[in-house]
């Protein structure tokens, strides 16, 4: 079934939509996506507001990092059950990293401080997995230990993981508003 729509200036645009039949009638089948609706958020001063406000930046710069790192970790991982031996999985990973390092490297010395610390934690979100358990699984205790030491130095932490239901709940709120495109 095609529906039209008038336009302004008299053209027509069709769209191909599915039907189903219901007694002889046909009727146009859309499925719409979750709308996500949460209570209106009451903030007690000025630097609430700028706190959220940046919290939702934050998360619109970092979470699409976050997806990337995800999708890398499992095509990794897919690609080295592939391989036949550890000598050729070591080759792969280290090619892995290299790659890895030149193609984040730029972007990551973008992020401000905060968005790396909460990059850490999308990680984990999105990935199941600390940061450091990543790099310890993919790269060995050692770098993953030289890693975690360097965050330190700076006051972060790659074991820091993610809690949904506690400390990030504004947090996942703006996640999910983020990624269903209502923020």
């Amino acid at each position: 079934m095609r529906t039209k729509a008038q336009t302004h200036s008299g053209t027509v645009s069709m769209y191909k939509v599915p039907v189903c039949v219901y007694n002889g009638d046909t009727i146009p089948h859309i499925t719409l996506r979750t709308i996500y609706v949460y209570p209106e958020l009451h903030f007690k001063n000025k630097r609430q507001r700028k706190y959220y406000n940046k919290l939702v930046r934050d998360v619109k710069k970092t979470l699409p990092l976050a997806k990337e790192v995800n999708r890398a970790v499992i095509e990794t991982y897919e690609y080295l059950m592939t391989l036949p031996d550890e000598k050729a999985r070591e080759r792969h990973i280290k090619k892995v990293e290299k790659g890895l390092k030149e193609q984040y490297t730029p972007r990551m010395k973008k992020l401000t401080f905060s968005q790396g610390k909460l990059l850490i934690k999308l990680v984990n979100r999105e990935c199941n997995q600390s940061s450091y358990q990543l790099v310890k699984a993919f790269m060995g205790p050692f770098k993953a230990g030289f890693y975690q030491t360097f965050a330190a130095l700076f006051g972060a932490s790659l074991k820091k993981e993610y809690h949904p239901e506690d400390e990030d709940k504004l947090t996942e709120r703006v996640v999910v508003l983020v990624e269903n495109g209502q923020l």
